[in-house]
């Protein structure tokens, strides 16, 4: 096995959404989900978000409700979408990656890392993003979001640990938390290993996938 721990983490709804319809969604989970989530944040290397996420939340990605060191800033941007002045490109001590690939490359902010991994019809592997993390020392990653994001580290084989934080709410409609490759029959469904906790009013489910996750090459620098 490699010596990797990636985890992944999303909250939702009760009815498994992850937004309303507009796309509005803070916040469906409180305070103590959104502490946990900081807790996460402080003990991994990195961040990862998708460039959609990127766009419509321009998130900070940093420690601030709970002590810890920060983790370095990842966004996978396969088209060059993510404007310059983005958040999760703030110049402030702490290392922050852009993953492209090479047709879509163009020079990423000033102190900001470029790793370019080949893509297929336009979408990056994940374990290719991981590996190349990895060869930069990143080797505890934290998959944040958004939905497809997750959802394709987790088709993909690419989780150790999945965290979903339920909230007691119902919103009826809106953005599912996962898409995933349809099945058939329910008994094809995947089964894991899951404790639960209580945060506050939430409930948090934590889910074993280490014995389900693929062994991820580490890319040897260039010299």
């Amino acid at each position: 096995m490699d010596d990797l721990v990636v985890v992944g983490q999303i909250g939702q709804s009760l009815d498994g959404r992850i937004a309303t319809e507009s796309g509005h969604s803070k916040y469906i989970n409180g305070p103590g989900g959104i502490a946990h989530l900081h807790r996460l944040r402080a003990l991994v290397d990195a961040v990862i978000i998708g460039v959609g996420t990127a766009i419509a939340d321009d998130p900070q990605l940093t420690v601030r409700l709970v002590a810890g060191p920060q983790p370095a800033r990842v966004v996978i941007d396969p088209q060059a979408r993510l404007a310059p002045e983005a958040r999760i490109f703030a110049a402030d001590g702490v290392r922050r990656f852009l993953i492209t690939t090479q047709g879509a490359y163009r020079a990423p902010p000033p102190g900001v890392e470029a790793v370019v991994v080949p893509a297929v019809e336009g979408q990056i592997a994940p374990a290719a993003i991981l590996t190349a993390l990895a060869a930069l020392g990143m080797r505890r990653v934290l998959i944040e979001g958004g939905a497809d994001t997750l959802s394709r580290f987790l088709a993909a084989g690419c989780l150790d640990r999945l965290h979903v934080i339920v909230a007691p709410i119902i919103l009826g409609s809106g953005r599912t938390g996962f898409i995933l490759p349809p099945i058939e029959r329910a008994d094809q469904a995947r089964r894991v290993p899951m404790r639960a906790h209580r945060i506050d009013d939430e409930v948090l489910f934590d889910c074993d996938l280490s014995g389900q996750r693929m062994l991820i090459g580490v890319a040897k620098k260039s010299t």
